[in-house]
Formats: structure tokens, C-alpha cells, sequence
């Protein structure tokens, strides 16, 4: 049925997309919100810090 070769190839394919499969779910699903959660706090940070230096003059 199938060669040694080609039972290594698709095992090696399998691997390859499976590592993909979780890549994108652990991206999506922890990387990317951190990154916008992260980049809105300091968005809100910034914008407060202005807001009293404007104040404060």
C-alpha cells in the first residue's frame, strides 16, 4: 500500500498541519487579544495623562 517514504511524508504533513491548526487557535485566541487589550490600556493611559497635564496648566 504504502512505502516506508510515503508513510514518513504524510506523517511529516500531519505534524506540520496540526502545529499550524494550534498556532493559528493559540494566535487568535491569546495573542492577538492581549495585544489589543494591552495597546487600548496605554491608548486610555496616554490620553488620560494628557487630559490632567492640560489641566494642570
Amino acid at each position: 500500500m504504502f512505502d516506508f517514504d510515503q508513510y514518513l511524508g504524510f506523517l511529516a504533513f500531519l505534524t506540520i498541519l496540526t502545529i499550524g491548526f494550534w498556532l493559528m487557535i493559540f494566535l487568535l485566541t491569546f495573542v492577538v487579544p492581549y495585544w489589543l487589550i494591552g495597546n487600548l490600556r496605554e491608548m486610555f493611559k496616554e490620553r488620560k495623562e494628557a487630559k490632567q497635564a492640560q489641566l494642570e496648566e
